[in-house]
């Protein structure tokens, strides 16, 4: 009976290895079946990633590029380099542009559907980018604008935006008429300037104004709060044009693009021959005067410097890095004698930028042994916005005639 017992014992032993065996079997087989759906799973994500840091243990994750595009091209702000990028983009993938009928819409009234070029309310219209200069106003830009459209615009300090402005547009504000100087201007504004006279968004204020919002408001704290938190609300990112190249990769990070999507050359810019230094108490008086668009570019300011942090400071700068390296590597390439020259000094007049006001804008000369496909490329790089604006137009309206003078609506 001992040794019965004794078998007995070693049996219900085996019987409990073998049942406790067979049950991890089926949880590793199980496991792996679930492992093998999740890969599946995975597997049917879209495949383009986001440039996520596994250095800095931020997950990659995926998207899709972003088509629906909205821009608020402020004044003077790099803006003008920025539509270029959107054009190229949307021409590359026969994207739809919501194209105004000259060259801005309506400005400096507030947008209406009805300045874009052959618009209709009955007729269901599909727009990818709208870029053009506009005073936003958002009820009429959503009416085109599909649901989960990217909005973003760029900023500038408004003291080198003030000094940029005088010169542009001296000849189009009826404030700035009047003097001589913008220090002669800012040393007793009220003198000079008038709410009600032309182009006088240009002479206070201007970012403000372009956003949508009354520039000649007092600017209490309750007011300013308010409008920045409507600005915040709307639009998903805010550059900066100091910091053009980050904003760059902050702009390709946030719409899934690909690096080599936001390179380009700069544009619309003047001559350091026309470029005023200021003392000190006349960039304070910029600031005062300015002070609305002081208090939105100091707010806007330190979002973007949020979202560099975001991004990762070591990754930015390796990312910044690589945007120079492929600009320059183009620049090589496309321009002859690798840099800008002055309007009398381009070869072609049909890419020589508009002159206009005090400024002297520069442009560049094609390098003259580029192949078809290079040539093609480099061309739309250098640009100007007026011409690509009407090479759009011959691409979407082949049958109408080309742009109107640049200050018609």
């Amino acid at each position: 009976k001992p040794r019965l017992l004794q078998w007995c014992t070693l049996s219900v032993l085996w019987m409990t290895v073998v049942i406790l065996m067979a049950i991890g079997l089926a949880i590793q087989t199980l496991g792996i079946t679930d492992k093998k759906r999740v890969m599946s799973n995975q597997l049917d994500q879209p495949r383009v990633l986001s440039m996520t840091s596994r250095d800095e243990g931020v997950p990659w994750r995926p998207c899709q590029p972003k088509t629906h595009v909205m821009f608020l091209k402020t004044h003077k702000t790099a803006s003008s380099t920025i539509l270029n990028i959107l054009y190229r983009f949307g021409e590359a993938r026969n994207l739809t542009f919501a194209l105004p009928n000259s060259y801005q819409f309506g400005y400096p009234l507030l947008f209406s559907t009805r300045k874009i070029k052959y618009y209709s309310p009955i007729k269901t219209q599909e727009y990818h980018i709208i870029c053009n200069h506009m005073r936003f106003f958002r009820p009429q830009v959503e009416k085109v604008m599909a649901k989960g459209t990217f909005y973003f615009s760029i900023l500038r300090n408004p003291v080198t935006l003030a000094e940029s402005s005088f010169t542009y547009y001296k000849g189009s504000s009826v404030a700035f008429k009047k003097v001589e100087s913008l220090e002669q201007f800012l040393s007793e504004p009220w003198k000079y300037y008038s709410a009600r006279d032309r182009g006088n968004q240009y002479a206070r204020n201007l970012m403000w104004f372009d956003f949508g919002f009354d520039h000649n408001a007092n600017d209490t704290r309750d007011y300013v709060d308010l409008v920045l938190k409507e600005i915040g609300g709307t639009f998903h990112l805010i550059l900066l044009s100091e910091y053009f190249d980050e904003s760059m990769v902050l702009l390709k990070d946030a719409l899934c693009w690909e690096l080599d999507d936001v390179v380009s050359f700069k544009l619309n810019f003047r001559s350091n021959v026309t470029v005023r230094k200021l003392s000190g108490e006349t960039v304070g008086r910029a600031k005062a005067w300015n002070s609305l668009d002081w208090e939105l570019y100091l707010h806007f300011n330190r979002t973007f410097w949020q979202k560099v942090e975001e991004y990762g400071r070591q990754r930015m700068r390796n990312d910044v890095l690589v945007l120079q390296q492929k600009r320059q590597r183009l620049v090589d390439l496309c321009l002859l004698g690798s840099r800008p020259v002055e309007a009398s000094q381009i070869q072609d007049k049909n890419i020589k930028p508009f002159q206009y006001g005090r400024a002297q804008i520069m442009g560049y000369n094609l390098n003259p042994n580029l192949d078809n496909s290079s040539r093609a490329k480099c061309l739309r790089m250098i640009m100007p916005e007026l011409q690509y604006k009407d090479l759009l137009d011959a691409k979407l309206f082949p049958l109408t005639s080309r742009g109107k003078d640049l200050h018609t609506s």
